[in-house]
């Protein structure tokens, strides 16, 4: 396919866009973009190169199908892959059309599933506890999960967070812990206050 002018401009603006995708996403994310006018040489550019590719080299069997069918999905997200050393990828594949609908390039994102499923495994491990052990004990006062639980549900309601409610909101809040009997627990504002990342005299302001 000859290039025209349009999609030289396509492919350069594209470019930056690879460029920032890949400073962004480094180092487990490897973003590559193909120029499927050429696809014999596909390979425009590549960042975080996981993949072992390089400038130059040939469409994938994904990017061929694509330069040969308009119709072809446009977006392909989240598929399984395999870096040609086995470790397993994520990808997904963003077909560029030009402005008669021919696909003239695809952005793709690579993510290694390696580093994350060790890092999965190893949080796993260390927040792993001992159930058959009889001991159990909080650090947390007494009735605090059941301040906390009500505060999430009263933000939820009004569809924000706990921490970006408003005045008047906190009012209508206290007033409800008060009525839940939640206001009576062992240091209620302090945990009140905590959780809503003000001062306990803000909270007390509030209950009045």
């Amino acid at each position: 396919m000859t290039k025209t002018s349009e999609h030289q401009n396509l492919l350069v603006q594209l470019q930056q866009v690879a460029e920032g995708l890949g400073k962004t996403l480094a180092p487990f994310c490897e973003v590559v973009l193909h120029d499927l006018t050429q696809p014999e040489h596909a390979i425009l550019a590549i960042h975080n190169n996981l993949s072992g590719r390089a400038v130059g080299a040939p469409a994938t069997e994904l990017g061929l199908a694509r330069a040969a069918d308009p119709a072809f999905e446009q977006v392909i997200a989240n598929y399984p892959n395999t870096f040609p050393d086995g470790r397993l990828a994520k990808s997904t594949s963003v077909g560029i059309k030009d402005s008669e609908g021919q696909y003239i390039a695809a952005l793709c994102l690579n993510v290694d599933l390696t580093v994350f499923r060790s890092l999965n495994s190893m949080l796993t491990q260390f927040g792993s506890v001992d159930t058959a052990i009889a001991v159990s004990e909080t650090m947390a006062p007494a009735g605090a999960d059941a301040i906390r639980q009500r505060i999430d549900q009263f933000a939820a309601r009004l569809g924000t967070t706990p921490r970006a409610l408003k005045a008047e909101e906190r009012k209508a809040l206290m007033r409800e812990l008060k009525e839940a009997g939640l206001s009576d627990v062992r240091r209620a504002m302090d945990i009140v206050a905590a959780y809503l990342n003000v001062s306990r005299a803000t909270v007390y302001n509030d209950a009045r």
